[in-house]
């Protein structure tokens, strides 16, 4: 294979690496991006969306979201734990992309909220269809074919294995190998990192988070986020800043139960823990990273949803009580068959007992423990949650069997974090000094959330990750220049 010359590499074809590319062409650079999958858009493949915030949708919606209101969100949720200048640049530019986006024939269905509790920031990118996953999968096409427009050459199948540098410490080249393990060198003035974090890469997880994926943690996997350009950019001299996973709990650890199934047990109902005691407010069950936080304090980090026949029932007849925009659907009127099928396969994590006292030995509870909580919720639900102030709508009783249960575990996107940006999105030493010609963008760079991923403005991840990119690329394509 012989080596290549350009002005910048990006290193991944997610939404943060072609957003990086497109940008950088646009302000004139000559870039390769390097993507070690058959297909560019990475993970974002399977989201909806970005967030924006003062777009014309929100205006047209009179949604009342400002940078101002949704930056002191932020500042505040995180106790200031993170780069104010990087949050403020990112949201500021946040509508501006959306349009950025819009010119290049992405669409969106609007701004929309992820739950109650949370605000309209999402912005669902239209497919023709009805709402729901995979539509990013658009946006990633048209960001391909704006990049290959302008020129830029896009070589699937291709992994990053390191940075290289001249002897003043500028990034002067990176190494990388194609699908038949034939290493060629790529000369260039700059690089940005794009890798999107190690997901799919146990062994890292347990070392750099010090939790073991399969038992403490469900986090997403997708095939090649082993933390490649994490690696590369320590290497470099990058400060090594800490990994966290972005969390998301959800019922099933894993287990593939049908949509009907996940739907019923994930409503606010009663929610306990491996004493068979309450532990949260379950409205507060839809902002997942909350309910993750909550599973994570918890013994054997795991949480127990439990429903009667009646209300069952009920939501069959009438439908479920909360939906978002993943789970749209308020009718679940397959329960039943499915909940019999994934018992009938020998799930570890779903299960249906004539009593309490029967579900409790089943998962392990102390059934005197278990139906005393449930015998004070029931009392709950005839006047006010005396324990932790539930709204009344969503306090039903526990009567009458069957009862069904599902187990929450901490689940997640995957990983966030480990590379020291600063609001340029250029990777810095432990001395905060920027690293001449490297840049970081997306899940790699993604300092920002500190311990709890800010749900309360969704599409936050895949809107990090675009920003992050077109910043990169402007600042890398003025680099160059200069």
């Amino acid at each position: 294979m012989e080596n290549l010359k350009t002005q910048l590499v990006v290193i991944a074809g997610g939404p943060s690496g072609m957003s990086a590319a497109v940008q950088a062409a646009m302000d004139g650079a000559e870039v390769i991006v390097i993507e070690k999958a058959a297909i560019t858009g990475g993970a974002a493949n399977m989201g909806m969306g970005p967030l924006g915030i003062g777009t014309k949708y929100q205006q047209e919606q009179m949604i009342d979201v400002t940078v101002e209101k949704a930056f002191n969100m932020f500042m505040d949720y995180t106790h200031y734990n993170v780069d104010a200048r990087l949050v403020k640049r990112y949201f500021e530019q946040s509508a501006e992309t959306i349009e950025w986006l819009e010119d290049m024939g992405v669409e969106f269905e609007g701004a929309f909220k992820y739950f109650p509790q949370s605000e309209a920031t999402w912005h669902i990118v239209k497919t023709g269809n009805k709402i729901g996953p995979r539509a990013a999968g658009h946006m990633n096409k048209a960001l391909l074919n704006k990049a290959q427009e302008l020129g830029v050459k896009v070589l699937l199948e291709t992994a990053g294995k390191k940075i290289l540098k001249d002897e003043e410490g500028k990034v002067c080249g990176v190494v990388a190998v194609n699908k038949d393990g034939e290493e060629f060198t790529i000369e260039c003035k700059a690089a940005v990192i794009a890798t999107g974090g190690a997901g799919c890469n146990p062994e890292f997880i347990k070392e750099e988070i010090g939790v073991e994926y399969g038992k403490d943690v469900f986090n997403f996997a997708i095939p090649g986020l082993v933390g490649d350009g994490l690696k590369m950019a320590w290497e470099a001299g990058a400060d090594h800043l800490p990994v966290r996973i972005e969390s998301a709990c959800d019922v099933g650890g894993g287990e593939e139960a049908g949509a009907c199934v996940k739907n019923v047990l994930r409503q606010p109902n009663l929610l306990v823990n491996a004493f068979g005691k309450r532990v949260m407010n379950e409205e507060f069950m839809q902002n997942t990273t909350y309910l993750s936080n909550v599973a994570n304090h918890q013994k054997d980090k795991k949480l127990f949803s439990i429903v009667d026949s009646t209300i069952v029932k009920s939501y069959v007849k009438n439908g479920v009580d909360v939906t978002s925009l993943v789970t749209p659907d308020p009718d679940v009127s397959a329960f039943y068959d499915e909940m019999d099928e994934i018992i009938n396969k020998g799930s570890k994590n779903f299960f249906k007992a004539d009593t309490i006292e029967e579900l409790a030995e089943m998962i392990g509870v102390d059934p005197e423990v278990l139906e005393e909580t449930v015998d004070d919720y029931n009392d709950y639900c005839e006047g006010r949650d005396e324990e932790f102030f539930k709204n009344y709508r969503y306090l039903r009783k526990l009567k009458k069997g069957p009862f069904y249960c599902g187990t929450f575990h901490p689940g997640g996107y995957g990983t966030v974090g480990g590379i020291r940006i600063n609001e340029n999105c250029e990777v810095c030493d432990k001395d905060f000094m920027p690293i001449p010609g490297l840049y970081a963008a997306g899940a790699d760079s993604c300092n920002i959330y500190d311990d709890s991923y800010m749900f309360l403005l969704p599409g936050n991840s895949m809107g990090y990750a675009v920003n992050t990119g077109r910043i990169a690329g402007m600042e890398a394509a003025e680099y160059i220049e200069d």
